[in-house]
């Protein structure tokens, strides 16, 4: 199984901290993100893993060449932002033979177990199967509107006048299918461009454990006192 794990952002909300470290490189009680997304990975038995870079290429380059374990790892340097869409995209033929793919988000933290979404995702085999988490300010991200079992019926990207709190966690389980719903020109935005045009035609899993977005100097400061936390296993 691939995965792509999405860690080209500048993290300027993070500043000073991401003055020489790119956003996935943050660490947490000593360990980078990159490296708990990594570790999630291995367990939940992905073979190989796509990182895009952008901001500070070389630090995470580096880091990657210590690595002893785990899947094999290659990087893709953007000189442009392609978007998390994007990037998808733009590595179709990576995945465009497999019966799936992940795709996260590397600024997440979260004790979420990926096998759960990778199940999910293969019982129904749908086009997309994404994760949703309860949120206490839902207009910060994408909100989904779900039937009884799951299936994705509504989705508003920030919307100023949410209709739920359930909002996207950045956790997909994607059919290779997926690439051709995705527009140009560049960038383009998993939330944003493609989310949009799946309502319908996904489902949802919920993210019932801990879940943070590190954005802000904030939240890593909060999530720096909470973990580790029990895992969802």
């Amino acid at each position: 199984m691939k995965a792509f794990l999405l860690a080209a952002g500048l993290g300027t909300r993070l500043r000073p901290v991401t003055d020489s470290l790119p956003k996935c490189m943050v660490s947490i009680n000593d360990h980078p993100l990159l490296d708990i997304w990594l570790d999630e990975f291995e367990r939940a038995g992905v073979d190989e893993v796509l990182i895009n870079l952008h901001y500070l290429p070389d630090v995470v380059v580096a880091h990657l060449a210590n690595r002893v374990r785990g899947p094999a790892v290659r990087t893709v340097f953007e000189p442009e932002l392609l978007g998390s869409a994007g990037t998808l995209a733009a590595n179709r033929q990576w995945v465009q033979n497999e019966e799936m793919f992940l795709a996260c988000y590397a600024d997440n933290l979260t004790s979420f177990e990926l096998r759960t979404l990778i199940q999910a995702h293969g019982e129904r085999q749908p086009l997309a199967t994404l994760t949703a988490f309860h949120s206490d300010q839902p207009s910060t991200g994408g909100v989904l509107e779900l039937a009884v079992d799951g299936l994705v019926t509504g989705f508003s990207e920030k919307p100023a006048q949410p209709v739920s709190d359930l909002v996207n966690a950045g956790m997909y389980a994607f059919h290779p299918a997926i690439l051709d719903e995705i527009g140009s020109p560049l960038p383009q935005d998993i939330g944003c461009h493609l989310l949009p045009k799946l309502v319908g035609r996904a489902f949802a899993v919920p993210v019932e454990c801990y879940f943070r977005d590190i954005g802000t100097l904030e939240a890593y400061q909060r999530v720096r006192e909470e973990w580790p936390v029990p895992a969802s296993r």
